[in-house]
């Protein structure tokens, strides 16, 4: 299925995608800045994403360079746990930036996973960024930038195959019940996601040829592979893919 304004690109390295990722978000953000005076981005978890907050926090020209003071970070999710649990999203971005960098706290919105209750947390979260963004009833955020990774059956976000959330069309935030993983995750929705003006996938490791394969070039079967849902209806869409992970992919869909 077509999908407006995406890009395909191969990389030898994950690192080499933490590094083409960083100047994209350095360009995203300043052009933001320019427009309306404030970047909002919504982080991804993962080994990747984590290499790409690093490279942020410690490549001195980039860190100097991006507006950090003008700077809203989100999480596009969570797992049920609490800040300092090895699981969470929240812990891991603050362990490779946002504690190395001037980041007034007031400017990050975290998902409050310890809750017990997951429906709780969803419901906190979206009157957080309703608003963080002014949102009228109905309405969804723009967000400047979000960050995705994909899962080996192909998941993004906490939208996973067969799931619930895959429906929902009217929420900003839900929780997610992951039979699979017998766990609850709380996550922004698909139409969040393609309300966005920017969409950076990035995805590595063999495991998710196989997947990646599928969502790029099979039948549009979002309940089997959700990663299809994301098709941002205004904004661009960036697959960033190391050798391992396209190893599957033709080479008519790769962008020169």
């Amino acid at each position: 299925m077509p999908v407006p304004q995406r890009t395909v690109q191969l990389f030898g390295h994950c690192s080499e995608i933490a590094s083409y990722a960083s100047r994209e978000v350095a360009r995203i953000s300043a052009e933001a800045v320019a427009t309306r005076g404030v970047f909002s981005i919504a982080l991804a978890g993962g080994s990747t994403p984590k290499m790409l907050y690093a490279v942020m926090a410690e490549h001195p020209t980039l860190r100097n360079s991006l507006p950090w003071d003008k700077m809203q970070v989100f999480f596009g999710d969570e797992r049920h746990v609490g800040p300092g649990h090895p699981d969470s999203n929240f812990q891991m971005a603050t362990d490779a930036m946002l504690s190395k960098v001037p980041l007034p706290p007031q400017q990050i919105h975290r998902i409050k996973g310890e809750y017990a209750d997951a429906a709780q947390a969803a419901a906190e979260y979206e009157e957080e960024i309703r608003h963080a963004f002014a949102l009228k009833s109905g309405e969804f955020p723009h967000f400047d930038l979000i960050l995705l990774g994909m899962g080996n059956e192909g998941h993004t976000l906490s939208l996973f195959p067969g799931t619930k959330a895959l429906h929902q069309t009217q929420r900003v935030v839900t929780r997610n019940w992951v039979g699979k993983l017998y766990t609850e995750r709380i996550t922004l929705t698909a139409p969040v996601a393609n309300a966005a003006a920017n969409i950076i996938f990035m995805v590595t490791g063999s495991d998710k040829a196989c997947a990646l394969k599928a969502v790029l070039e099979g039948p549009h079967e979002p309940e089997q592979l959700p990663a299809q849902m994301i098709q941002p209806i205004n904004g661009s869409l960036s697959w960033l893919i190391d050798t391992a992970a396209g190893s599957m992919l033709s080479k008519e869909i790769l962008t020169s």
